[in-house]
């Protein structure tokens, strides 16, 4: 008889104790989570990304002005092309871009510059004689 009320107490004693422990266990985890949200920065994850950078360019026989752009790595730019006279273009072709403006017209080239260097474009409309030497270097900083 001693032991069945023994048994009878160790079941008891461990359905409690584990009832406890889970009870506990639920607490902790239900603590530990609230303090990891709470140091977390949602601000960072729900804020729209920032407007790109616009760079206007006037595009005119034979010239881009500015004719030399620097950039940022990894930062959002929108090139604004405006032809002043003629239909011209900007082709990149080591940072895959290119645009036709039409004649007194305007287009953008939206990207994020992903490399670090000079890159060249030319015009890409032949727009006269002058056209082969006309030029954009874009250089991308770190």
């Amino acid at each position: 008889m001693l032991e069945l009320s023994t048994k009878s107490w160790f079941q008891f004693q461990s359905s409690f104790g584990c009832r406890r422990v889970m009870k506990k266990s639920f607490e902790m985890v239900v603590l530990v989570s609230a303090v990891a949200f709470s140091t977390m920065d949602f601000r960072a994850s729900c804020a729209p990304s920032p407007e790109p950078r616009r760079v206007e360019i006037t595009a005119r026989r034979f010239a881009f002005d500015p004719n030399f752009i620097t950039l940022k790595k990894g930062e959002p730019v929108v090139l604004v092309i405006r032809s002043s006279d003629v239909e011209h273009g900007l082709r990149v072709p080591d940072l895959g871009l290119d645009l036709r403006v039409p004649k007194h017209g305007v287009g953008e080239l939206k990207f994020t510059p992903e490399r670090v260097g000079d890159f060249v474009g030319h015009c890409s409309v032949f727009c006269g004689a002058g056209h082969g030497g006309m030029m954009l270097t874009l250089h991308i900083v770190g």
